[in-house]
């Protein structure tokens, strides 16, 4: 279901770049604006990577430098049957985290000193479950091609006067309105698709680190410092946003419409309620051991 409402919602915006070029300057406008999508979404699907830890001066580490989360990466990629990614520190005392690359095979996850100070071990492998997830779900190219064709519906709309509109399908009432609304369309979109691709990297991370409750108690403690904490580099590169776990930015509020995250705690509702259900699961498949799911055996806690 997720990934059908995230093909819509980036068809949609696909649609708009498009009609925009239309209304601009009839047809050939359109396919000027396709083959700029193309590029541009070309350039990121190889660069996204590297262009998102430059943002943020992330740095690399190795086993013998941070083994505990190396190992702990490790053995999570190996619980969902995929590459150890690169890993990264960022120096800042905001909790968070962020997965990027363009396939399992070339991608990197990089946590702050912060939230590597703030959580237990649990927590924080809750953590890099989800941002596993994001790799595993090729979430981080997705999102590279959202956040591009927005970026360059909001170029075109910048420049949307110079037609003059005499050339477009809309004149310059159309010229106006590609100014003031194809904008604020293609953020919608883009932010909807961020929303639904959190959700859906909350399950699974749960699923690759085996307990919910362990990502839902971490969520509670990184959603205490939404705002109180800032990001720089995030200030200067808000684009990069969408990748983190938590919004650099403001992470708090409801699922609002321009909102990249959804809000935390309904992220962790949701997880509380795929721990219930596990629990429910556990008793009915094993009804004489009312104990807590196996998920929550601390035999089978491999970060003790």
């Amino acid at each position: 279901m997720n990934y059908a409402k995230t093909a819509i919602l980036l068809a949609a915006m696909t649609a708009l770049f498009l009609v925009i070029g239309y209304v601009l300057a009839g047809l050939d406008g359109a396919a000027i604006a396709f083959i700029i999508a193309l590029a541009m979404n070309g350039y990121a699907f190889w660069n996204s990577d590297k262009m998102a830890l430059r943002m943020h001066n992330a740095e690399p580490v190795t086993r013998s430098g941070a083994p505990e989360l190396y190992d702990m990466v490790e053995r999570l990629a190996q619980n969902v049957e995929m590459p150890t990614p690169a890993i990264y520190i960022i120096h800042s005392d905001q909790p968070n985290a962020f997965a990027t690359g363009r396939n399992p095979e070339n991608a990197a996850v990089a946590a702050t000193t912060g939230i590597m100070k703030l959580l237990s071990t649990e927590e924080l492998a809750g953590v890099m479950a989800h941002e596993l997830a994001h790799i595993k779900n090729r979430d981080t190219l997705i999102m590279t091609v959202a956040a591009t064709i927005a970026g360059a519906i909001g170029f075109l709309a910048q420049f949307a006067m110079f037609f003059r509109g005499n050339r477009g399908a809309g004149g310059i009432i159309g010229a106006l309105a590609v100014m003031i609304l194809a904008p604020i369309a293609a953020s919608l979109v883009q932010m909807t698709i961020s929303r639904t691709r959190e959700y859906a990297a909350d399950k699974m991370g749960a699923e690759i680190c085996r307990n919910p409750l362990w990502l839902a108690s971490a969520l509670r403690k990184i959603g205490g410092y939404a705002g109180r904490v800032t990001m720089d580099s995030a200030e200067r590169n808000p684009s990069s946003a969408h990748l983190f776990i938590m919004n650099p930015l403001n992470g708090s509020g409801a699922d609002k419409l321009f909102s990249t995250h959804p809000n935390m705690e309904n992220r962790i509702a949701a997880l509380e309620e795929m721990a219930g259900r596990a629990l429910t699961n556990a008793r009915e498949a094993e009804p004489r051991r009312y104990g807590r799911p196996s998920i929550n055996r601390e035999s089978e806690n491999p970060w003790q």
